[in-house]
Protein backbone atom coordinates (compact mmCIF):
# COMPACT_ATOMS: atom_id res chain seq x y z
CA UNK A 1 0.00 0.00 0.00
CA UNK A 2 1.02 3.48 -0.81
CA UNK A 3 2.23 6.05 1.74
CA UNK A 4 -0.20 8.32 0.20
CA UNK A 5 -3.18 6.27 0.73
CA UNK A 6 -2.34 7.47 4.50
CA UNK A 7 -4.10 10.80 5.91
CA UNK A 8 -1.22 12.85 6.87
CA UNK A 9 -1.68 15.71 10.19
CA UNK A 10 -1.02 18.43 7.82
CA UNK A 11 -4.39 17.04 5.81
CA UNK A 12 -5.82 17.31 9.14
CA UNK A 13 -5.16 20.75 10.11
CA UNK A 14 -7.96 22.97 8.99
CA UNK A 15 -10.97 23.74 10.49
CA UNK A 16 -12.73 20.52 11.97
CA UNK A 17 -15.75 22.01 9.64
CA UNK A 18 -14.05 21.66 6.64
CA UNK A 19 -12.49 18.03 7.79
CA UNK A 20 -15.59 16.58 9.05
CA UNK A 21 -17.23 16.03 5.43
CA UNK A 22 -13.88 15.56 4.19
CA UNK A 23 -13.25 12.48 6.32
CA UNK A 24 -16.91 10.77 5.26
CA UNK A 25 -15.39 7.54 2.75
CA UNK A 26 -12.13 8.25 4.39
CA UNK A 27 -11.48 4.50 6.59
CA UNK A 28 -10.29 4.22 10.21
CA UNK A 29 -7.80 1.42 10.94
CA UNK A 30 -7.41 0.06 14.32
CA UNK A 31 -4.57 -2.19 15.16
CA UNK A 32 -4.87 -4.22 17.92
CA UNK A 33 -1.99 -5.27 20.51
CA UNK A 34 -2.08 -9.09 19.03
CA UNK A 35 -1.49 -7.60 15.24
CA UNK A 36 -5.00 -8.06 14.27
CA UNK A 37 -6.47 -5.24 12.28
CA UNK A 38 -9.84 -3.79 11.74
CA UNK A 39 -11.00 -1.64 9.42
CA UNK A 40 -14.03 0.56 8.94
CA UNK A 41 -15.63 3.35 6.22
CA UNK A 42 -16.28 6.59 7.92
CA UNK A 43 -20.37 7.45 7.20
CA UNK A 44 -20.83 10.13 9.75
CA UNK A 45 -18.86 12.68 11.43
CA UNK A 46 -19.82 15.71 13.63
CA UNK A 47 -17.41 18.80 13.79
CA UNK A 48 -16.76 21.10 17.16
CA UNK A 49 -14.71 23.82 17.33
CA UNK A 50 -13.58 27.24 19.30
CA UNK A 51 -16.21 29.57 20.09
CA UNK A 52 -18.75 26.36 20.02
CA UNK A 53 -20.45 26.31 23.31
CA UNK A 54 -20.48 22.10 22.81
CA UNK A 55 -16.95 21.98 22.36
CA UNK A 56 -14.86 20.51 25.43
CA UNK A 57 -12.33 23.32 25.32
CA UNK A 58 -15.09 26.22 25.33
CA UNK A 59 -14.77 27.37 28.71
CA UNK A 60 -11.05 26.41 28.95
CA UNK A 61 -8.18 24.10 28.96
CA UNK A 62 -7.72 20.85 31.37
CA UNK A 63 -6.06 17.64 31.66
CA UNK A 64 -8.91 16.19 29.66
CA UNK A 65 -9.17 18.46 26.89
CA UNK A 66 -5.80 19.52 26.77
CA UNK A 67 -4.92 17.07 23.97
CA UNK A 68 -7.48 19.31 21.93
CA UNK A 69 -5.42 22.24 22.15
CA UNK A 70 -2.56 20.42 20.41
CA UNK A 71 -1.28 19.73 16.83
CA UNK A 72 -3.69 18.32 14.15
CA UNK A 73 -3.58 14.10 13.79
CA UNK A 74 -3.88 13.33 17.31
CA UNK A 75 -6.28 10.67 18.84
CA UNK A 76 -9.07 12.41 21.95
CA UNK A 77 -10.95 9.69 23.20
CA UNK A 78 -13.14 10.61 25.90
CA UNK A 79 -15.58 8.90 28.40
CA UNK A 80 -19.76 9.59 28.53
CA UNK A 81 -22.51 8.36 30.50
CA UNK A 82 -19.38 6.40 32.30
CA UNK A 83 -19.27 3.78 30.26
CA UNK A 84 -19.48 4.77 26.19
CA UNK A 85 -16.02 5.80 24.45
CA UNK A 86 -15.88 8.03 21.49
CA UNK A 87 -12.93 8.80 18.98
CA UNK A 88 -12.05 12.19 17.52
CA UNK A 89 -9.73 13.20 15.41
CA UNK A 90 -7.73 16.45 16.70
CA UNK A 91 -7.77 19.32 13.74
CA UNK A 92 -7.00 22.68 12.78
CA UNK A 93 -3.32 24.27 13.86
CA UNK A 94 -1.76 23.92 16.97
CA UNK A 95 -3.47 25.73 20.13
CA UNK A 96 -6.65 25.71 18.39
CA UNK A 97 -9.23 23.50 19.89
CA UNK A 98 -10.82 21.92 17.48
CA UNK A 99 -12.09 17.85 16.51
CA UNK A 100 -13.87 15.89 14.30
CA UNK A 101 -16.49 13.25 16.26
CA UNK A 102 -16.32 10.00 14.03
CA UNK A 103 -20.11 8.76 14.83
CA UNK A 104 -20.39 6.20 12.35
CA UNK A 105 -18.36 3.23 10.76
CA UNK A 106 -19.33 0.73 7.61
CA UNK A 107 -18.19 -2.39 8.46
CA UNK A 108 -17.20 -5.42 5.88
CA UNK A 109 -16.60 -7.83 8.50
CA UNK A 110 -17.81 -8.82 11.88
CA UNK A 111 -14.74 -7.47 14.31
CA UNK A 112 -13.64 -10.34 16.74
CA UNK A 113 -15.37 -10.92 19.89
CA UNK A 114 -18.89 -9.45 18.62
CA UNK A 115 -22.12 -10.85 20.81
CA UNK A 116 -23.79 -12.04 17.87
CA UNK A 117 -27.19 -12.47 20.20
CA UNK A 118 -26.34 -8.36 20.73
CA UNK A 119 -25.47 -7.24 17.34
CA UNK A 120 -26.78 -9.50 14.65
CA UNK A 121 -26.73 -6.76 11.74
CA UNK A 122 -23.74 -6.07 10.87
CA UNK A 123 -24.70 -2.57 9.71
CA UNK A 124 -25.49 -1.67 13.01
CA UNK A 125 -22.22 -2.48 14.82
CA UNK A 126 -20.54 0.64 14.78
CA UNK A 127 -23.67 2.62 14.26
CA UNK A 128 -22.53 5.31 17.08
CA UNK A 129 -19.44 6.38 18.71
CA UNK A 130 -20.16 4.04 21.68
CA UNK A 131 -20.97 1.55 19.11
CA UNK A 132 -17.61 1.83 17.18
CA UNK A 133 -15.40 2.45 19.62
CA UNK A 134 -16.51 -1.25 21.88
CA UNK A 135 -16.21 -2.82 18.11
CA UNK A 136 -12.44 -1.17 17.69
CA UNK A 137 -11.63 -1.90 20.92
CA UNK A 138 -11.16 1.97 21.62
CA UNK A 139 -10.85 3.00 25.09
CA UNK A 140 -8.83 6.18 27.19
CA UNK A 141 -5.84 4.31 26.89
CA UNK A 142 -5.67 5.29 23.12
CA UNK A 143 -6.21 8.98 24.32
CA UNK A 144 -3.54 11.35 22.90
CA UNK A 145 -1.81 9.04 20.19
CA UNK A 146 -0.83 10.02 16.53
CA UNK A 147 -2.89 8.66 13.77
CA UNK A 148 0.00 7.11 12.35
CA UNK A 149 1.02 3.82 10.75
CA UNK A 150 2.30 1.38 13.04
CA UNK A 151 0.22 3.53 15.66
CA UNK A 152 -3.08 1.35 17.06
CA UNK A 153 -5.32 4.22 15.07
CA UNK A 154 -4.62 5.76 11.63
CA UNK A 155 -7.04 7.07 8.56
CA UNK A 156 -6.41 6.34 4.93
CA UNK A 157 -7.91 8.45 2.49
CA UNK A 158 -11.06 7.58 0.15
CA UNK A 159 -10.80 5.04 -2.29
CA UNK A 160 -10.75 5.88 -6.28
CA UNK A 161 -13.64 4.35 -6.52
CA UNK A 162 -15.72 5.90 -3.50
CA UNK A 163 -14.62 9.33 -4.46
CA UNK A 164 -15.62 8.46 -8.28
CA UNK A 165 -19.37 8.09 -7.51
CA UNK A 166 -19.40 11.04 -4.75
CA UNK A 167 -18.01 13.34 -7.59
CA UNK A 168 -20.84 11.95 -10.27
CA UNK A 169 -23.49 11.94 -7.73
CA UNK A 170 -24.17 8.03 -7.18
CA UNK A 171 -22.86 8.69 -3.06
CA UNK A 172 -24.44 12.07 -1.57
CA UNK A 173 -23.85 13.36 2.12
CA UNK A 174 -26.11 14.87 4.32
CA UNK A 175 -25.37 17.95 6.37
CA UNK A 176 -27.33 18.47 9.27
CA UNK A 177 -27.39 19.64 13.63
CA UNK A 178 -25.95 17.37 15.75
CA UNK A 179 -26.96 14.49 18.23
CA UNK A 180 -27.69 14.36 22.03
CA UNK A 181 -26.74 17.89 22.85
CA UNK A 182 -27.82 20.84 24.64
CA UNK A 183 -25.85 23.33 23.81
CA UNK A 184 -24.99 24.55 20.27
CA UNK A 185 -28.06 22.45 18.97
CA UNK A 186 -28.57 25.14 15.96
CA UNK A 187 -25.22 24.54 14.53
CA UNK A 188 -25.01 22.28 11.48
CA UNK A 189 -21.93 20.37 11.83
CA UNK A 190 -22.49 16.94 11.64
CA UNK A 191 -22.61 15.57 8.16
CA UNK A 192 -23.46 11.72 6.66
CA UNK A 193 -23.32 9.49 3.91
CA UNK A 194 -27.13 9.89 2.84
CA UNK A 195 -29.17 6.27 2.95
CA UNK A 196 -26.36 4.64 4.49
CA UNK A 197 -27.41 1.67 6.95
CA UNK A 198 -25.08 2.37 9.73
CA UNK A 199 -25.45 5.64 9.67
CA UNK A 200 -26.46 6.19 13.80
CA UNK A 201 -30.09 6.92 14.65
CA UNK A 202 -31.01 10.20 17.27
Amino acid sequence: MSTAQFIQPAWLARPSTEVAPDLLGCTLVRQTADGTVLRGLIVETEAYAPGDPACHAYRRQTTRNSVMFGPAGLSYVYLIYGMYHCLNVVTDLDGIPSAVLIRALQLDAMPPGTDPLKERKLDRVAAGPGKLCRAFQIDLSLTALPFALGQPLWLEHRQPNWQEDFEQGAIALVQTTRIGLTQGIDLPWRWYVKQCPAVSKP
